[in-house]
């Protein structure tokens, strides 16, 4: 896809930059701009502030610090560099294509050549560096007119017979797990800890935002500090009038507040599964 013809985006005022930008779009965009160069970054933000339809703008300055802003599932559209160490960013987009709750992407980019790979995995637009701020509005456009076409808000919930792909970090590395193979989370502050029976994986998610989006998936609170996957209680043990559930070689304390719903949620005949 070609590119638009080249300027100079210092001289442009930020009238210019919401150029193309005329009526307003009942969804207000949560951006994340993703560039290894800070000028770039920075010159990419500030454009896209300057449009109305654009609520919030995020950054980071590498494939592997997108994925941990994109932890929160609350991010609308990614625009990112492709050209960039480590994870770049086509990686990132076919990563983004994995999950659930999956971000419109739009390539910002000082080469062409990438441009039927870009739309391979779905990005909505491929826009040329320099970046004019006509051309970015059109961009922002076709982002909302994405979004407006699906009927719904920018990021819906998660289905709950689908799985999701979460990235998590380990020693430096972005590795990826599935819902499927997680089998409690436990709070820890603003962060879960993810445990799998390869390990345990820290995210910045709050328990309470997993409990409401796994709920579908059949994730239950046992504890205020404790979520687990029913798929994965072999066993429910009554000692005392303490109740507790059984995964694998874990064992794990049911609250009083929390135990008959746990009981009814097993009781169910259909019970959630993956």
């Amino acid at each position: 896809m070609a590119g638009a013809p080249s300027g100079d985006p210092e001289l442009l005022s930020p009238q210019d930059a919401s150029a193309g930008a005329a009526g307003t779009s009942p969804h207000a965009l949560r951006a994340l701009v993703v560039d290894d160069e800070v000028p770039a970054l920075e010159e990419l933000s500030w454009l896209l502030r300057q449009d109305d339809r654009i609520a919030e703008v995020r950054t980071a300055g590498s494939g592997a610090e997108a994925l941990r802003a994109l932890e929160t599932g609350d991010i609308d559209v990614v625009f990112s560099d492709i050209s960039m160490p480590g994870l770049d960013g086509m990686d990132l987009a076919r990563v983004i294509a994995r999950f659930t709750q999956r971000p419109q992407v739009v390539f910002v980019t000082a080469h062409d050549q990438h441009a039927v790979d870009a739309f391979a995995v779905d990005a909505v637009d491929y826009v040329m560096k320099p970046v004019r701020p006509d051309r970015l509005a059109e961009a922002v456009r076709r982002v909302v007119a994405s979004v407006e076409s699906t009927g719904s808000d920018p990021a819906p919930p998660p289905v709950g017979d689908q799985d999701e792909t979460i990235p998590v970090e380990l020693a430096g590395v972005t590795r990826f797990i599935t819902r499927s193979q997680i089998r409690y989370a436990q709070a820890q502050g603003d962060y879960a800890r993810l445990h799998t029976p390869a390990g345990s994986h820290l995210v910045r998610i709050p328990l309470s935002t997993l409990e409401e989006r796994w709920a579908a998936a059949g994730f239950v609170r046992i504890h205020r500090s404790t979520l687990v996957s029913l798929r994965h209680v072999k066993e429910v043990r009554m000692e005392h009038g303490r109740c507790s559930v059984v995964l694998d070689e874990v064992e794990l304390q049911v609250s009083r507040r929390h135990t008959r719903e746990l009981r009814d949620r097993l009781l169910r005949p259909n019970r959630p599964a993956e």
